[in-house]
């Protein structure tokens, strides 16, 4: 049985703007805001990582 990703949970604040605009994108996307943030951030970790910038492999890693 494949173990689950360890997910860790923490308050997030930002602007209410800024909220409906990840909102939209997200049902665009088909995905949940929390979806499309967890998405956006692990997609700049993967560029951070390929501009040679040190991130550890496993990060946003759920079994691709």
């Amino acid at each position: 049985m494949a173990e689950k990703p360890d997910k860790k949970q923490f308050v997030l604040r930002i602007s209410g703007k800024l909220y409906n605009e990840l909102a939209a994108w997200a049902e665009d996307d088909f995905r949940s805001v929390n979806g499309q943030i967890e998405y956006l951030l692990t997609e700049c970790v993967k560029q951070r990582k390929k501009n040679g910038k040190y991130v550890p492999e496993d990060i946003g890693n759920d079994g691709e």
